[in-house]
């Protein structure tokens, strides 16, 4: 029978790392007779064969080919092809995994938009992915009206007809970017490209121990030989002018310039750094003509300029000056304004610890020809850098901490020029204001707020802060959609995140005062530091000697973002002393309470609030046993901080 998607996994010695690609593969929400998984497993020699044997006879859905080693992903990417059933194919890797929707998702907004290529958004784990391109959804994506280019890794559903009727295989043997080469052809003979970005539906991992193919050190030779195998694609199917410009400038700009910049060359050793040079130059000066670079960045064609001319030495100097260049961001405001976190920084870069300035009266000058040396290069760069400041962005992405996926958040932002001195030199500043709708974030979790601001011949990112206050609220936990979802200041290096799933002592609920709270009648009323946007309603939970008794209770805003706790007493008035606790999501499964500091004691004369009681001296002893045995276990087995970075 026929199904929906075949997911095409090569395999080769990946231990436990396949696990959880396994896993995410089981856990898809496509019907699991919509869907087969085939693992091609190129002669690896640790025990992942006995694995997927065992997998494959318990799930019907997994399918297993061994085959002798071929050398690399091209062959066993073609072999699971060629058996596939599926009206799609999906290709992962053995090391990364899937989001739990993504096949399912991904699948029908193919088949909505009539796609030959879907590209489903990334998230990467150590490793990068591309940003632009899942700013939004792209329905009808092309090399022209999209950055696709940006994405060429494998990791795509692309409908099995449309590579039978192209005769589309990945290159096979031991080389490099033969996904470039597969991917690029795709794009350029599809009838249609689609790019679903509001869901995040692959998982790019890098390896703890580093081990990924992508990442070991290649020869450069037959690197940049493979590299023309995708430039002979490109003009296969373009013909010559803007368009194939633009698309052999994503090569330009990611495989050789990149490589040749700041920090990531000057790690390199000297003899290798020298070879990887030479054999850019030999590609740089055979293929590319001058409308490539000249769509770059700054910073990017003073690189390409300085290396078509055959200046490594000059290449190595300006990538020193580049290496003292950051970004430095500046929270100001963060606060909750009708249920939304309303979040004002302001970003510029910095050299050396201190902002950059520039030349005050800069107009744009084509780079025709390489800087005589490094300091021309920094002055021209500088001068652009300035006459650009109208196209320069600022925008802030939430990044979940445990899975890193990514979402851009709606920014309005303005460019300011701040004279400094004499006035001939300024600072280029951007100051934005972000709306944060947490209702917006999937799930529970821990979300860093980080920075990306593109100005000039940069683009670079990095987390909103710091502050001195390291540790500490930024704002009130707000009560949003049955969530208490808390902004912070990291401990300890003071940069802002949001966590989704706020509990316990971080709801800052300690700091009630019991003299604050009243009870009129049968109705309990205190005032509580938290946000929110309109009535809420919660549960409270009255304990007292293994008793307990739950009533239902209202939050409702109130002055200086606080919100008054309204909750119905039991009618029939119970003696003892009873110890309130609140619960913000009283529909959920498991319920959590969070017990606020202050009693209530029952007599005959009626309810009221009293301090909590202090517990008697045998309680003390045996609490305090209990805190020093947890300390020495901590000391024994170290624990990283929650909250922590």
């Amino acid at each position: 029978m026929p199904v929906k998607v075949s997911v095409i996994v090569p395999v080769y010695n990946p231990g436990i790392y396949i696990e959880d690609c396994i896993a995410s593969l089981q856990r898809q929400s496509l019907p699991p007779d919509e869907y087969e998984v085939i693992f091609v497993d190129d002669g690896s020699t640790d025990d992942t064969p006995a694995r997927l044997d065992a997998l494959a006879a318990e799930d019907p859905r997994m399918k297993v080919i061994h085959q002798e080693n071929s050398g690399w992903s091209g062959k066993p990417r073609n072999v699971g092809i060629d058996a596939s059933r599926g009206e799609f194919v999906m290709f992962v890797d053995n090391d990364d995994y899937l989001g739990d929707e993504a096949l399912e998702r991904m699948y029908d907004y193919g088949v909505a938009n009539g796609a030959d290529v879907v590209v489903g958004k990334m998230a990467g784990k150590g490793r990068g992915v591309p940003v632009e391109l899942f700013r939004r959804n792209h329905p009808r994506a092309t090399v022209g009206n999209a950055p696709l280019i940006d994405s060429l890794t494998p990791h795509k559903m692309i409908r099995r007809a449309f590579l039978d009727r192209v005769g589309l295989r990945f290159p096979e043997g031991r080389r490099r970017l033969e996904d470039h080469v597969f991917i690029a052809e795709a794009y350029l003979r599809a009838e249609n490209v689609s790019v679903l970005s509001d869901y995040v539906c692959y998982y790019h991992i890098r390896r703890d121990d580093g081990s990924n193919a992508g990442f070991e050190r290649f020869d450069p030779v037959g690197y940049f030989g493979n590299l023309r195998e995708a430039l002979d694609v490109v003009e296969k199917y373009t013909e010559p002018g803007p368009v194939r410009d633009r698309l052999f400038r994503r090569w330009l700009r990611v495989e050789m310039v990149e490589r040749l910049r700041g920090r990531r060359l000057l790690t390199l050793p000297d003899d290798y750094r020298r070879e990887l040079f030479r054999e850019i130059h030999s590609v740089v000066v055979e293929r590319f003509g001058p409308g490539v670079a000249a769509g770059l960045q700054p910073t990017q064609q003073v690189v390409a300029a300085l290396t078509a001319a055959d200046r490594v030495d000059d290449v190595v100097a300006f990538a020193e000056w580049e290496n003292s260049i950051a970004l430095a961001s500046t929270p100001h405001t963060v606060a909750w304004r009708e249920g939304a976190l309303r979040i004002e920084f302001s970003a510029e870069y910095a050299s050396a610890g201190e902002p950059m300035t520039f030349p005050a009266d800069s107009a744009s000058v084509p780079l025709d020809d390489a800087p005589k040396d490094v300091e021309e290069a920094i002055a021209w760069v500088e001068a652009e850098t300035a006459a650009r400041f109208g196209h320069a962005t600022a925008d802030l992405l939430l990044r979940e901490r445990a899975s890193s996926a990514q979402h851009f958040q709606p920014v309005k932002f303005t460019r300011e020029t701040v004279p400094v001195g004499d006035g001939d030199r300024v600072r280029l500043v951007l100051r934005a204001v972000v709306t944060v709708d947490p209702a917006s974030l999937p799930g529970t979790g821990v979300w860093d707020a980080v920075v990306r601001v593109k100005l000039g011949g940069w683009t670079k990112e990095r987390p909103l802060g710091p502050v001195p206050h390291a540790g500490s609220s930024a704002a009130h936990a707000g009560v949003i959609g049955g969530r208490a979802v808390l902004p912070y200041w990291t401990k300890p290096r003071g940069n802002l995140a949001l966590d989704t799933g706020a509990r316990g002592t971080r709801l800052g609920l300690g700091s009630v005062k019991h003299a604050d709270a009243t009870v009129s009648g049968d109705r309990l009323s205190t005032l509580l530091p938290l946000h929110v946007p309109a009535d809420t309603a919660v549960r409270v939970r009255l304990s007292s000697s293994g008793r307990s008794v739950h009533v239902p209770g209202t939050l409702s805003p109130a002055p200086e973002d606080s919100a008054l706790l309204v909750a119905t007493l039991p009618s029939a008035r119970a003696r003892g002393t009873w110890r309130p606790a609140l619960c913000l999501a009283p529909e959920a499964a498991e319920p959590r309470f969070v017990t606020l500091p202050l009693a209530l004691r029952g007599t005959a004369d009626g309810v009221r609030v009293v301090p909590v009681p202090r517990p008697g001296v045998l309680r003390r002893l045996a609490r305090r046993a209990r805190r020093v045995l947890r300390a020495a276990r901590a000391r024994v087995m170290p624990r990283a901080e929650s909250g922590g970075r």
